[in-house]
């Protein structure tokens, strides 16, 4: 037997919910009624709404629940609230733990999307237990925690059909196990081409040789998965040849962050995250920019110089598909991070083993490929809404910001 029934069975139970507009004292009012009646609390939950309050009490009433019933009216009558009187609810309501977070972002998410996705839900037995707005910038974030069916085909079918109507929604949808495994994770790292940054360093690079639409054609094949990365990196190099080292300087100065890029970072920072990206770009480049972000680690393919010019060839193991994977467990094993609390972002087919060997993979902008055996999948350009995928309000990063006087919003264009 639950703590909730045991107690329930001293008395009648009682659900009490107040509406009304949200203001000091509602509560201190409610409860000061309640103790006159001897009540004992079973649950308390309460929201607000764009400044319409809903306060839901579930008590265990000894008295006479009618004559507490008429007092209650009377006390939030008094400060301009409605309430409404069950007496003999469920006392098990509530009890029940959710066993999945479903994260709907969009721009916007229209009540269409969410009148398809309730009822997808509806027919597959999965209920919602609760809903909130985690985020109006710079998209619309709602999570949902719902209950699943105790089958075994149960996640993966409700995978599929959210991954379809996300699809055809335009809005992206993020599954996740609800509990602590969600609210564990510790350690985080970034690809850097068109993840972190925006655009291809290599190409920026080949820009300068004259070369950049021939290499912008191998850099797409093998994000695609059509060419081994290994050799179209070498293939891109190769075409670097005589380059002077300054223009790497140059590059590293012309780099634009994908916006969200700074405040994700620091508000991993915050929660404890260690912060690292795995890039099959280039160390040179990347390095100051890890240096000015404060990241913790740095995985990246080194250029050769001699004389002061590239020779379009790379020095040491190349970070490819593999290696990614590679990095990422070794960046876990020196943080001490079991690898179920590790995330991994990418956006290209050499990022599949780095998110498979994540405890939470997140395609970002990415190649279908990609997108396939990624846990979620982000279709909008801004970096911040890993953080929403995560449980992180955008709420909670402002008022951070705000003590920190880092707060802004960019308008969006």
């Amino acid at each position: 037997m639950s703590t909730s029934e045991s107690d329930a069975g001293a008395g009648t139970t009682v659900l009490i919910t107040v509406t009304g507009p949200d203001k000091p004292g509602v509560t201190s009012v409610l409860l000061a009624a309640l103790s006159r009646n001897e009540v004992s609390l079973l649950d308390v939950e309460q929201v607000v709404i764009r400044g319409r309050l809903t306060l839901g009490v579930l008590v265990s009433c000894p008295r006479d629940p009618e004559d507490v019933q008429d007092q209650l009216e009377d006390a939030m009558t008094s400060i301009g609230m409605q309430v409404d009187v069950e007496i003999g609810a469920d006392s098990t309501v509530g009890a029940r733990l959710s066993t999945h977070a479903i994260v709907v972002l969009g721009s916007p998410v229209t009540a269409r999307a969410f009148s398809v996705i309730a009822r997808k839900l509806a027919a597959q037995n999965v209920n919602i237990d609760a809903i909130r707005g985690i985020a109006d910038y710079p998209v619309t974030g709602l999570e949902l925690m719902v209950t699943a069916p105790p089958t075994d085909d149960a996640e993966t079918r409700l995978r599929t059909t959210l991954a379809e109507i996300a699809a055809k929604q335009s809005i992206d949808i993020a599954v996740e196990r609800a509990g602590l495994a969600r609210r564990a994770k510790r350690l985080i790292v970034f690809d850097v081409d068109s993840t972190l940054i925006q655009g291809e360093v290599i190409e920026m690079l080949a820009a300068h040789a004259g070369v950049e639409d021939q290499v912008r054609g191998v850099t797409e094949a093998a994000m695609r998965g059509e060419i081994d990365f290994s050799e179209s990196l070498r293939q891109r190099v190769a075409t670097l040849s005589g380059l002077s080292e300054s223009v790497i300087d140059e590059v590293a100065d012309s780099i634009e962050l994908t916006p969200g890029a700074r405040t994700t970072i620091r508000t991993l920072r915050r929660l404890g995250f260690r912060c690292g990206v795995v890039s099959g770009g280039f160390r040179q480049v990347i390095e100051p920019l890890a240096h000015e972000l404060e990241l913790d680690f740095v995985q990246a393919n080194t250029l050769e110089v001699v004389g002061g010019r590239l020779t379009g060839k790379v020095v040491g193991e190349i970070v490819d598909r593999p290696g990614k994977a590679v990095a990422l467990r070794r960046f876990a094993a020196e943080a001490g991070v079991p690898m179920e609390q590790t995330v991994a972002v990418g956006d290209g087919a050499n990022d599949i083993d780095m998110l498979n060997a994540a405890g939470l993979g997140i395609a970002f902008n990415a190649k279908p490929a990609l997108r396939e055996i990624a846990d979620a999948a982000l279709s909008h350009p801004y970096l911040d809404a890993v953080l929403f995928i995560l449980g992180v309000t955008r709420d909670e990063v402002e008022a951070a910001d705000a003590r920190d006087g880092l707060l802004r919003r960019v308008p969006l264009t």
